[in-house]
């Protein structure tokens, strides 16, 4: 199966804000406020501005929290990217 790419949120469109175990976010374009926990709102940050396939945010965030890349964190990060396009957090670019 292929590996889309993702475009996150602009940055002024969402206000992320931690709760302890949990983060709010806020997205100003539609008005819902979605309470997630990790790794969604580090996925986003790790999405930076451009197009980001699963596979590449996966190697993003082994390298930012020194995991492990293989195995099944490319599928794991894609799961996770299907249910923020979802939320309409993110969306195929």
């Amino acid at each position: 199966m292929a590996d889309p790419a993702y475009r996150a949120a602009p940055p002024d469109a969402l206000r992320i804000e931690a709760l302890g175990e949990l983060t709010a976010i806020f997205d100003r374009r539609s008005m819902q406020t979605h309470l997630v926990v990790a790794p969604m709102p580090e996925i986003l940050a790790a999405m930076g501005e451009g197009p980001s396939s699963a596979a590449t945010l996966a190697r993003r965030l082994a390298a930012a929290f020194d995991l492990d890349a293989q195995g099944d964190a490319a599928e794991i990060v894609a799961e996770r990217l299907r249910e923020l396009a979802a939320m309409g957090l993110v969306a195929e670019a």
